[in-house]
C-alpha cells in the first residue's frame, strides 16, 4: 500500500526542482560548465579523481578480515597504521 504522505512530499520536491531548473538561464549554464571544466584543477577535484580511480571492493578480502576479527586473530592497530601510511603516501604522491 503506497504511503500518500511520502508521495505528496516527493511530488512537492519534484515541482520545486522543476521550478529551479526552469529559472536557470544560459548564464547559469555557462557558469556550471566552467565549474565542471575546471574542477580537476581544484584540490577537491583532484581528491575526487583519485577516489574514482580506486579499485572495486574485493568482497572475499572483506569477509576474510571480518572472520579474523570475530575470531580475535586480526591485529587492528598494526594494520591500521600500515593502511593509514599507505593512504597518506597515495594522497601526497
Amino acid at each position: 500500500m503506497p504511503d500518500s504522505d511520502s508521495n505528496t512530499r516527493f511530488q512537492g520536491q519534484n515541482r520545486k526542482a522543476a521550478l529551479i531548473g526552469a529559472s536557470l538561464g544560459s548564464h547559469d549554464d555557462l557558469t556550471m560548465e566552467q565549474i565542471l571544466e575546471n574542477i580537476n584543477a581544484t584540490p577537491i577535484g583532484q581528491v575526487l579523481k583519485r577516489i574514482a580511480s580506486l579499485p572495486e571492493v574485493r568482497k572475499e578480502k572483506v569477509l576474510n578480515v571480518r572472520r579474523q576479527l570475530t575470531e580475535g586473530k586480526y591485529d587492528i592497530n598494526e594494520r591500521l597504521d600500515v593502511a593509514l601510511d599507505r593512504v597518506l603516501e597515495d594522497l601526497t604522491a
